[in-house]
C-alpha cells in the first residue's frame, strides 16, 4: 500500500471530474468515466499542455491546445504526432481510490525506435525531434540512429540516394565535433532531411543479383568491373544494378566494389558538377559505420539517378576558350605506368605551396603537367587530392560577395568534389579513380572569377590580449552577410590562442540552428574533416591549410545566415519536453 498513491474517494473523484496527483517526477491525471477509473500522465505527449483541463467525450481525452485525442483505456492516439500518453494501473479499495505510479506502457529503446521509424514514414519532424532526443538521452548509440534513417532512405525513395542521405551521413562523420545538444541537432536534422526528401517517392525494390549457384559459373571480378562500366556508359542503371548485386552476392570486398563503381563514375569529367562522386564516397562512409551487410540496398540506391547525370566535357565552359577535355584525354593514359613505376611517398621532393598556386593559377595545361610530373616524382594520388581541396577551399576563403549570392555554390561544388575524391583516394588507389583529381584540379581553374576581385584575408588585431567568446560569433551571424566581420573574429580568435575544438563546436551551432540547406552542411563536414588531415603535420603549408579551412566555413556559413530556424525550434521543444519544461508557460 505504500508504494500507492491516494487519489481520494470515488464519490469525490466523480463529483470533481478529473483530479491531479503527483507521481514521481510526473503529474497523473485521474478521470472517472462510466464508472470506471482511469489514470494518464497529465502531460500531452504532443506539447505538454495539461490533460487533466481537456476533455473527456465518448471515451476520448482531448487536449485542448492542439486538439490531439486519447483513448482514456489504454493511452492510445488517433493522430500519429501526438504519441500516445503512459496510463497507469489503479485500484479501488473500500471507495477510496489508488494509483500506482509506474505507467503499463513504459517508454523502452525498441518503442523509440519505433517512432523514429513512425516519424521517417510519415514525415513528422516533431516525432522525430523527440525519438532522437530520448534515444540519446537512454544512451543509445548515434550511429545506430544513423542507421534506421540510412534503411529507411535507401528503401523509401524510389529515385534512390540524394542529399538527404549525404547530409545524414555528414552529420553522423562530424558527430566527434559536436557537444551533446550539437549532436541531437544533427542527427535530428539529417533524419528530417531523409524524410522529406523520401516523403511520397515510392518504395525501391531490389533487383535481385543474376543466377550464381556454384564457383564454376559465378562471374570474375574483371567480367562484372566491365559490364558494370558499359552499363553506366549506356546509362543503363538497371544492368548495373544487376551486376552491382552479383558482385555483391560473391562476396566482394568494399574496395573492389569501389574501384568497380568509381571508374565508372571518373569515365566522363566531373559529372553532375561532382555530386555523383560525392555521393558514393558518402555511401561508403555510411557503411563503415553501419555495417557491409547493408552493401545492397545502400550501393544500389546510387544508381537510379546515373542515367540523367550531366558530363562536363559535354559542356561548353570545358572546351571553350581553352580546350580542357583535349589535355586530360592525353594526360590519363600515362597515369597507369606513372602509378605502377613510382614508388609513392609522403616525402616526395615537391614544393607543395608552389602546386597550390599553380591549381589556382590561369594556366590549366601547365597544372596538368606539374600534375603529372608531382605523381611521376613520388606524390601520392591521395596527397595529391588533399592539394587539390586545398586550392577549392582557397577560392572559398577569397570568394568575394560581389559575386552573384548563388556562386556561393559553384566554390562549394569544387572542394566538396575534391574532398569526396581525397577521401576515396585514402580508402583505394587506382589510376581511373586518380583521374577524378585532374577533374577537380579543372574544375578549381575554372571558378578562378569568383576571384575577381579577390577578398582579402584578414590580418589578426591585438594578438595579446585573450581570444573572444565563440558565442560572440554566433551574435554576429544574427545578421545577414557577415561574411568579413565574421572572417576577421575568426582570424582574432586563433591569432590569440582561441581552442579550436569551441570553435568548431560553435560553427556547427551556426550551421545547425539554421533551416540550413543541402550544400551547407556538405561544407562544415568537407572543411572539418580535411582540416583534420592537416593539423596532424608541422609545416608551413599545414598552417596555411588550417586556416584557410577555417576560414573558407566560416565566410560560407556567414553568407547563408541567418534564416527562419523552424527545424532547430522544433528539435528545441524536444529537448524541453524531455526535461518536463512546460512549453505553454511564460518564461
Amino acid at each position: 500500500m505504500s508504494e500507492l498513491i491516494y487519489a481520494g474517494s470515488l464519490k469525490t473523484l466523480e463529483d470533481e471530474g478529473a483530479k491531479v496527483i503527483k507521481g514521481g517526477s510526473h503529474a497523473i491525471a485521474v478521470f472517472v468515466y462510466e464508472k470506471q477509473v482511469y489514470a494518464v500522465d497529465n502531460r500531452c505527449p504532443h506539447m505538454g499542455f495539461p490533460l487533466h483541463t481537456g476533455s473527456l467525450c465518448d471515451g476520448i481525452l482531448t487536449c485542448h491546445w492542439h486538439h490531439a485525442r486519447f483513448d482514456i483505456k489504454s493511452g492510445g492516439t488517433l493522430d500519429p504526432w501526438a504519441d500516445d500518453v503512459p496510463t497507469y494501473p489503479v485500484e479501488i479499495k473500500e471507495n477510496e481510490v489508488w494509483v500506482y505510479p509506474v505507467p503499463f506502457n513504459k517508454v523502452t529503446i525498441e518503442k523509440l525506435r519505433q517512432r523514429l521509424r513512425d516519424g521517417l514514414e510519415q514525415n513528422i519532424s516533431l516525432v522525430i525531434a523527440k525519438s532522437v532526443v530520448g534515444l540519446m538521452e537512454a544512451g543509445f548509440p548515434a550511429t545506430e540512429i544513423a542507421k534506421i534513417g540510412v534503411e529507411f532512405g535507401t528503401t523509401h525513395r524510389r529515385s534512390g540516394w540524394g542529399s538527404g542521405l549525404t547530409i545524414l551521413t555528414a552529420m553522423t562523420n562530424v558527430l566527434p565535433k559536436l557537444d551533446k545538444t550539437g549532436q541531437v541537432l544533427a542527427l535530428f536534422q539529417g533524419l528530417v532531411h531523409v524524410a522529406r526528401e523520401s516523403s511520397g517517392m515510392g518504395t525501391r525494390f531490389l533487383l535481385g543479383s543474376l543466377p550464381v549457384s556454384n564457383e564454376k559459373n559465378a562471374q570474375s571480378f574483371e567480367q562484372l568491373s566491365e559490364w558494370y562500366r558499359h552499363c553506366v556508359e549506356v546509362r543503363d542503371s538497371q544492368g548495373a544494378e544487376r551486376v552491382l548485386l552479383t558482385a555483391i552476392e560473391l562476396g566482394f570486398p568494399n574496395e573492389k566494389l569501389a574501384d568497380m563503381m568509381l571508374t565508372a563514375v571518373t569515365d566522363h569529367l566531373y559529372i553532375n558538377t561532382g555530386h555523383t562522386l560525392d555521393f558514393h564516397n558518402k555511401a561508403f562512409e555510411i557503411l563503415n559505420q553501419i555495417g557491409f551487410e547493408h552493401r545492397p540496398y545502400v550501393l544500389s540506391s546510387l544508381l537510379p539517378g546515373i542515367g540523367d547525370v550531366a558530363r562536363s566535357e559535354e559542356s561548353h565552359s570545358w572546351q571553350s576558350p581553352v580546350n580542357l577535355v583535349k589535355p586530360l584525354m592525353e594526360a590519363f593514359p600515362k597515369l597507369p605506368d606513372i602509378l605502377a613505376n613510382v614508388s609513392s611517398r609522403s616525402d616526395a621532393d615537391i614544393d607543395e605551396a608552389t602546386l597550390v598556386e599553380q591549381i589556382l593559377s590561369d594556366d590549366p595545361i601547365k597544372t596538368i603537367n606539374t600534375m603529372l610530373d608531382a605523381l611521376k616524382n613520388g606524390v601520392t594520388p591521395s596527397r595529391l587530392a588533399q592539394i587539390v581541396t586545398l586550392a577549392a577551399a582557397d577560392r572559398i576563403s577569397r570568394f568575394h560577395v560581389q559575386n552573384d549570392f548563388g556562386d556561393w555554390i559553384t566554390v562549394l561544388h569544387t572542394f566538396t568534389h575534391a574532398h569526396a575524391v581525397h577521401e576515396s583516394l585514402r580508402r583505394s588507389t587506382t589510376p581511373e579513380l586518380t583521374r577524378a583529381v585532374f577533374h577537380g584540379a579543372m574544375s578549381v581553374y575554372l571558378d578562378r572569377f569568383l576571384n575577381t576581385p579577390s577578398a582579402r584575408r584578414p590580418e589578426p588585431k591585438n594578438v595579446e590580449t585573450e581570444p573572444q567568446n565563440p558565442s560572440e560569433l554566433l551574435e554576429m551571424m544574427n545578421q545577414q552577410q557577415q561574411v568579413a566581420e565574421s572572417a576577421r573574429w575568426v582570424v582574432n580568435y586563433l591569432a590569440r590562442g582561441g581552442d579550436k575544438s569551441e570553435l568548431f563546436n560553435t560553427l556547427g551551432h551556426a550551421l545547425l540552428r539554421e533551416d540550413a540547406e543541402f550544400h551547407s552542411f556538405q561544407m562544415y563536414e568537407a572543411a572539418m574533416i580535411e582540416h583534420d588531415h592537416w593539423e596532424k603535420e608541422d609545416s608551413e603549408l599545414a598552417r596555411y591549410a588550417q586556416e584557410t579551412l577555417i576560414l573558407a566555413v566560416t565566410r560560407y556559413l556567414a553568407g547563408h545566415a541567418p534564416t527562419a530556424r523552424e527545424m532547430p525550434h522544433t528539435a528545441q521543444i524536444a529537448m524541453r519536453l524531455h526535461r518536463g519544461e512546460k512549453l505553454f508557460e511564460d518564461d
